[in-house]
């Protein structure tokens, strides 16, 4: 336990560089959970040993048969792929006339610190249904000729009584994340009777390059998230900075593994979730009954009668993998972590048997013998791995889909890479994690 993930894969560190490389194209698009699934299936479609349920462009079920029957039970490694982020709201643009800038009212999504998003480069992300049901791909701010936007922080001059009395939960009320979006304004002498009107001219622009109006906001979801690539991190590059690791991580390297494993002994599936940051609602959420639908048209390709005592036989022997991010002990705040429970940066997977808060509330809290299951595959394959737990007993806690995944009869347990920063616009993962990652999924689909 708690062995260097790059000492153990001290062979394959070529491997390492080529996954990261592929990764951080992969992060670097991904900045919405429909783009997620647009990847994948990309991919998936490429290949005929793979089956798929498709819910909505934004979760996902990918099927590969095994050698052992899908009565036998199904091996499921189950991510989420929204993450937090701000959204636009329905009536967005407006203007202020006194500062004379247009603007865009949000509502952020999840558990974000506000102060992160100010001041820093913005792009707008996602699509837009127009009435009569066409769809409009939006990407602004991530192409280096793109503007960007930006939320505009108080000076320091002037922020001691707004800003420097509160809490940093306060500091920035969520009405005050306003996008700015334009400035553009003529002179007073060459304005008309009633003003030059900036909400107008940028809605004009925006109907002249995208044709959007106004009212497709409506019917739109766009996601206003951080500009720019994923980076290699440290002089070593031993690390990689980017938006959205939590858990498009896991997603992407649950996806590489389904696709990679060799002759998997059990049938295998791959759940690509949405709306985890938000309590996994919604009938694209892990509370939904998409797993079960899912696994029924699973049952329906393989010729397998489809009842629902059949269907919970099945699940009742199946085992799961919830795979989500960890916290890495952060070098500037240890205080906050149980150092000998704490997952390290470069040490491997982190598998936490329960996640939760306080005294276990809302955890999955695995039972001996599958967490005994679970090391035996990866200790037998050589996985770096490590276990883990978030943080200290009452400094605070977390969920995962895991509860949900276990109440249809499933053993299941957390495992994921741990990250710094997680939640923040530039969350920093080892590679070495990442890899390990990859790998435990892989081997779980392998191995008996």
């Amino acid at each position: 336990m708690k062995k260097s993930a790059w000492t153990l894969l001290k062979d394959k560190k070529e491997d390492i560089e080529k996954f990261s490389k592929d990764y951080i194209s992969f992060i670097s698009f991904a900045k919405t959970e429909r783009r997620v699934i647009e990847f994948v299936l990309e991919r998936v479609k490429e290949r005929e040993d793979l089956f798929f349920v498709n819910n909505r462009g934004k979760s996902l079920a990918i099927y590969r048969k095994g050698k052992r029957s899908i009565k036998d039970g199904i091996r499921y490694v189950a991510a989420h792929i929204d993450v937090p982020r701000i959204d636009l709201k329905p009536v967005a643009v407006y203007d202020d006339n006194q500062a004379k800038v247009a603007l865009m009212e949000t509502h952020y999504y999840g558990g974000i610190k506000k102060y992160q998003w100010v001041a820093r480069p913005i792009s707008i992300v996602g699509v837009v249904l127009k009435e009569d049901g066409t769809k409009i791909d939006i990407e602004i701010g991530e192409d280096e000729n793109d503007p960007v936007f930006t939320f505009a922080d108080l000076l320091p001059h002037l922020a001691r009584k707004a800003q420097y009395t509160k809490n940093l939960g306060e500091a920035i009320p969520g009405e005050k994340l306003d996008l700015l979006i334009g400035s553009y304004h003529e002179e007073e002498e060459n304005e008309k009777e009633n003003g030059f009107n900036i909400k107008k001219y940028i809605l004009d622009i925006i109907k002249e390059k995208y044709g959007i109006d106004e009212e497709d906001f409506v019917s739109a979801e766009l996601e206003v998230v951080p500009s720019g690539r994923a980076r290699e991190v440290g002089f070593d590059r031993s690390m990689i900075g980017a938006y959205g690791h939590d858990d498009r991580i896991c997603g992407y390297t649950a996806f590489r593994a389904i696709i990679d494993a060799k002759d998997p002994k059990w049938p295998s599936v791959v759940l690509l979730f949405d709306k985890e940051e938000i309590g996994s609602d919604g009938n694209t959420g892990a509370q939904s009954f998409f797993l079960e639908y899912a696994t029924l048209k699973i049952m329906e390709h393989e010729g397998i009668d489809v009842n629902p005592l059949v269907l919970r036989e099945i699940l009742f022997k199946s085992q799961a993998i919830s795979a989500d991010v960890s916290a890495a002990v952060n070098p500037d705040w240890k205080e906050v972590h149980e150092l000998k429970n704490a997952a390290i940066l470069g040490h491997g997977i982190a598998l936490s048997k329960y996640t939760g808060h306080g005294g276990k509330y809302g955890a999955n809290d695995a039972h001996a013998e599958y967490v005994a299951l679970i090391r035996k595959i990866w200790n037998k394959n050589n996985v770096p791995w490590q276990p883990a737990e978030l943080g200290k007993v009452d400094e605070g806690g977390g969920g995962t889909v895991a509860k949900y995944l276990s109440r249809s009869g499933i053993d299941t347990i957390d495992a994921g890479p741990a990250l710094l920063g997680m939640h923040s616009p530039f969350e920093i993962v080892s590679k070495a994690d990442l890899y390990s990652a990859y790998l435990a999924y892989k081997v779980f689909f392998e191995e008996e």
